[in-house]
């Protein structure tokens, strides 16, 4: 294996510039999990040039002047990952992300004009070490949740043309809107190409959400809020009974929408539910330490810890709902809502949600796809041709995880990569070490050290 590492890290030097300035980049004797198709692709070639991949197969010639990084048949290489619900908008948080994998991410509100408008356009370029990042401008009808407020259809189509001009790509509906702010909404977010994804509206409600189009539901808990029948008379966290369940995923299915399946972070408020101690312990762990002094404050004050009874019989039933989801063919996507949620470090929540979902039943060839290909295919639905992502095949975007292990064996293998690409620039574990240890020194040098204990 140290021999494998030390070929990894060949041409690194010539990779210091964006992708479309590098030289060609070809991995050699690697087996390949496409995810386009099931199952493994033995000693494969993979040529990658100007941020895209250009052939796979045993027969590929490599161009010359190429890099080459050889996996000896010992390494498989895997479409990166993506965490489609994230409030990260620094570059700390994007090192992170990518030193474990995490190729694109969709940040879900709050993201600053500054991030928006610079480091967005760069990491998009591949000139910095981040995945590919997407945004959605989050718009609410009131501002108890401290979301961008709008009352009106006019100020909603504003809003929306505004978010548009400053590079947002998609709108999140959040709780309160009004029916008739949600019908414009809808009618303008249609003339600027800008989908909807986001919560469940209280006063208008999944069903007509999803009927009016709206291509992703942002948490597999939405629906408990405004789609199952739930007797909260006795429990106010009483689950729904299973026998709902398939009417609701065949309203799913029959719309097409996307539904984020993040069952780590309903975990992991469940857990702190009335429990200072779990607090404690999230801010204590060994990943803490990778998580701003902002996002360690918010941990603290975050509130679930100070509420009573449990939501343990309604984890355990979005396991079995987030499993028939699958089972029907419903595509879901990963999202994490890191950091936002006490627990949620940015990079390593994604990995947690992938063995949840591998725990509720779904196949690791299922999660991988909910993690990689599934998001590609929600973006590529929302916006005709842009490169395409998500798998290892010719004409995508080159963001890939080689790893020491088949993931289709187990998972944890992704945990720990020997080498992630990101729009076609290629980082070897000697260069993503470094960038988590940046993060953790930057925080220190700041005065605000972890709070993780040896």
């Amino acid at each position: 294996m140290r021999h494998l590492i030390a070929i990894l890290t060949l041409g690194l030097a010539t990779l210091a510039g964006a992708a479309r300035a590098a030289p060609p980049i070809a991995f050699v004797h690697v087996n390949v999990v496409p995810l386009a198709t099931e199952g493994v692709l033995p000693d494969q070639t993979v040529v990658v040039a100007e941020g895209r991949i250009q052939a796979v197969g045993k027969d590929v010639a490599i161009p010359a002047g190429a890099t080459v990084i050889d996996g000896h048949g010992k390494a498989w290489l895997s479409p990166g990952l993506a965490d489609m619900h994230v409030h990260s908008d620094t570059r700390t948080d994007m090192s992170v992300y990518l030193a474990h994998g995490v190729t694109s991410v969709l940040n879900m509100g709050e993201a600053s004009n500054s991030f928006v408008g610079r480091t967005k356009v760069k990491a998009n370029r591949a000139e910095i070490p981040s995945p590919h990042v997407y945004t959605a401008l989050r718009i609410d009808g009131s501002p108890r949740y401290g979301g961008l407020v709008v009352t009106t259809p006019d100020e909603v189509r504003s809003a929306v043309r505004l978010a548009k001009a400053n590079g947002h790509d998609f709108i999140k509906v959040y709780n309160d809107l009004a029916p008739a702010v949600f019908d414009a909404l809808v009618d303008e977010t249609r003339l600027q190409n800008l989908p909807i994804v986001g919560h469940g509206v209280t006063s208008v409600g999944l069903r007509k959400q999803l009927a009016a189009g709206q291509l992703m539901v942002a948490h597999a808990e939405e629906f408990l809020y405004t789609v199952f029948d739930i007797d909260t008379a006795k429990d106010e966290n009483a689950a729904p009974d299973d026998a709902q369940i398939p009417a609701v995923v065949d309203l799913v299915k029959r719309s097409g929408a996307f539904v984020t399946a993040d069952l780590a972070t309903y975990a992991a408020i469940a857990r702190q539910w009335g429990q200072p101690a779990v607090v404690q312990a999230y801010l204590r762990a060994p990943e803490s330490r990778y998580v701003s002094p902002q996002d360690r404050i918010g941990w603290k004050l975050a509130g679930y810890d100070g509420r009573s009874g449990s939501l343990d019989k309604r984890l355990a039933f979005l396991g079995r709902f987030v499993k028939a989801l699958s089972d029907a063919g419903v595509p879901l996507i990963t999202g994490t809502d890191a950091p936002a949620i006490p627990g949620m470090a940015p990079g390593f929540s994604l990995h947690d949600d992938m063995e949840r979902l591998v725990a509720a039943g779904l196949s690791r060839q299922q999660v991988l796809a909910a993690a990689s290909r599934a998001p590609g295919e929600m973006v590529a639905r929302a916006f005709r041709g842009q490169t395409p992502f998500g798998t290892v095949a010719p004409g995508s975007r080159a963001d890939l995880v080689l790893s020491a292990a088949n993931p289709l064996d187990g998972l944890a293998t992704l945990r720990q990569p020997l080498g992630v690409m990101a729009g076609g620039r290629w980082y070897g574990r000697e260069e993503l070490q470094p960038l988590l240890e940046g993060v953790v020194r930057r925080y220190k040098e700041a005065g605000f050290p972890g709070e993780a204990r040896p």
